[in-house]
């Protein structure tokens, strides 16, 4: 059983591995090189995480903020409520790393089907689930038509998203601007005619 790890070395040993992700991409930042950076052994890594991946991992939910079931969205106004969705920030102090590793991420995820579908149920799933709800409630009021698709409708409305992330510069401002564009075509391709946008 692994043994626990002191607040100030965890939180030393994920920057480190941080900082060596974000310069050498993950492939080529060693668990040796990430020991020396965070100032222990090798051995104390391995205690802690099974391996490359689970650090990594533990990376990637350390810098998007992710240690609980995100809140659920209802204000009534379905456009915002899906914007609001797609418009969350994780913690900004970490904007700029995980900027410089999501290209490497998604294309580590490509050949890497274990650690991509962690990642998927880690990082993207929790808004998925959010998106699901607002949908089907939604349908349930009678503001979206009753035969869409709910899992054609969340590619519609991550897509996008993913877009810009991959390709765009994406700074904050950008992202809020693209994640309510979003929403707002969604809307009004799909809202019901008394729910429709003008």
């Amino acid at each position: 059983m692994a043994r626990t790890l002191s607040t100030e070395v965890h939180n030393r040993t994920i920057l480190s591995a941080l900082k060596l992700f974000s310069e050498r991409g993950f492939d080529a930042a060693s668990m040796d090189a990430i020991a020396r950076q965070a100032g222990v052994t090798k051995a104390t890594l391995y205690n802690h995480w099974s391996g490359k991946e689970a650090l990594m991992m533990a990376v990637m939910l350390h810098v998007n903020g992710i240690n609980r079931e995100r809140p659920d969205v209802d204000t009534g106004d379905l456009t915002q409520d899906i914007a609001t969705v797609l418009t969350r920030r994780p913690p900004g102090e970490f904007e700029e790393a995980r900027s410089r590793m999501m290209p490497g991420l998604i294309a580590y995820s490509a050949t890497h089907p274990e650690f991509g579908a962690a990642w998927r149920h880690n990082v993207m799933e929790p808004p998925r689930r959010c998106l699901v709800r607002i949908l089907q409630r939604a349908i349930h009021r009678g503001q979206i038509t009753p035969g869409l698709p709910i899992e054609l409708s969340i590619s519609l409305l991550l897509g996008p998203m993913l877009y810009g992330h991959i390709f765009g510069k994406g700074t904050p401002q950008e992202n809020q601007k693209l994640g309510k564009l979003t929403a707002g075509a969604f809307v009004r391709a799909f809202a019901t005619t008394s729910h429709r946008l003008n």
